[in-house]
């Protein structure tokens, strides 16, 4: 796991920025998933909740958090998003995501 102390790398263009319910477990699943490299963590004080947390999926960035509704920024709910990771071996990027849990929505085919 990354150092708390850690010096995040210089992130440039457009980052996606989620916050979930559980983002200690959430990276722990993209770790497993997806082969995420956890760069930084930042729990909270209350020792269950993250601040902050960057990961590294195929060289991309993703950066999330826990929700903090006592702060004005509860869960909200929602399915009007995508993120689209371009990989070299589909195959075997989904058999790793499958094996770690992911839930298929869709099979495997060559899109646009």
């Amino acid at each position: 796991m990354a150092s708390e102390t850690m010096t995040p790398p210089t992130v440039t263009g457009v980052t996606p920025y989620i916050n979930v319910q559980g983002a200690s477990e959430a990276s722990a699943f993209y770790q497993k998933a997806f082969g995420a490299k956890e760069l930084m963590r930042m729990p909270a004080e209350d020792g269950k909740r993250l601040m902050h947390c960057h990961l590294e999926i195929n060289g991309g960035p993703l950066l999330m958090s826990d929700c903090w509704p006592e702060e004005g920024h509860p869960h909200q709910p929602s399915n009007s998003f995508t993120m689209h990771l371009q990989v070299d071996d589909i195959d075997a990027w989904w058999k790793r995501a499958i094996n770690a849990g992911a839930t298929p929505v869709m099979p495997v085919a060559d899109m646009f």
